[in-house]
């Protein structure tokens, strides 16, 4: 199914040629991520593999990016155990189209990115933070427990230790330590959706094909053991590494007229 055809009544869905833009759209509720928008998610990164999309940005509108789950909807629907294993499951099917889909998912992030907002950004293969971006795990602080992949992401991202303080104590990072633990790879003074727009141009310059092996290999690979990881990454590189798409790229490298890789200010 095209996106353009999805009725994404919690989404807003924009184009600019090769990226499509992503707009989190419950700013009344801090973009709280409840059932409907979480199928939705499901939807729109189910079918934009196939709909000619080379990156995608997932913004917010309003002044936080998500506040993670709708927890005045959980508490209203009054779900068993095996309920909310489901509503989790859900999430998971969510967030794995998303880091999976092997098309680049840039977030630009602001205001809040807490609970399953973070487990949200953690699914994007890059996260942009601006000036008012604070990260944080309040579950414990609630009763609850991470069950959207926080476990595996943020836990990645940031390390088993500093997730269990996260939770346990309601620890907050924004600015320049969240850089330096891993929760963001960018901070920005200004637009976080403007740098993450110039991300996306920027990678959506590669060979497809490249960027489906960088956006979903990888993330495979890191599931393997390393006899199995070694197997997977010498099958990728074979196939990525002799597309017909680098060729003109490869020739320019011999040629010496390709681009050097260099700091911008040299």
């Amino acid at each position: 199914m095209a996106i353009d055809t999805l009725e994404l009544s919690n989404l807003d869905i924009t184009r600019e040629d090769e990226i499509a833009v992503v707009t989190l759209n419950r700013p009344a509720k801090r973009n709280a991520l409840d059932a409907e928008t979480i199928e939705q998610l499901i939807a729109f990164f189910g079918a934009a593999p196939r709909s000619g999309v080379g990156a995608i940005v997932l913004r917010a509108n309003g002044e936080h990016f998500c506040a993670g789950l709708d927890l005045v909807e959980h508490f209203n629907e009054e779900r068993t155990a095996a309920d909310f294993m489901h509503v989790c499951l859900r999430w998971h099917e969510a967030f794995n189209k998303m880091e999976y889909s092997g098309v680049p998912v840039i977030a630009a992030l602001n205001g809040a990115v807490v609970g399953g907002g973070l487990e949200l950004a953690s699914s994007a293969h890059i996260r942009v933070a601006d000036a008012s971006t604070y990260f944080a795990l309040p579950e414990g602080q609630r009763g609850l427990f991470t069950g959207g992949g926080a476990t595996i992401r943020v836990a990645g991202l940031v390390g088993k230790a500093r997730m269990i303080d996260m939770m346990l104590t309601g620890r907050i990072y924004r600015g320049q330590e969240a850089v330096d633990v891993g929760l963001c790879q960018y901070l920005v003074d200004d637009s976080s959706f403007d740098k993450a727009m110039e991300l996306a141009r920027a990678a959506v310059q590669n060979p497809p094909l490249s960027n489906f092996a960088i956006c979903s290999a990888i993330s495979h690979i890191q599931n393997m053991s390393a006899l199995d990881a070694s197997y997977a990454e010498a099958v990728v590189a074979g196939i990525v590494n002799t597309q017909q798409a680098s060729r003109g790229r490869l020739e320019a490298f011999a040629n010496k007229t390709a681009a050097r890789v260099k700091p911008v200010d040299d």
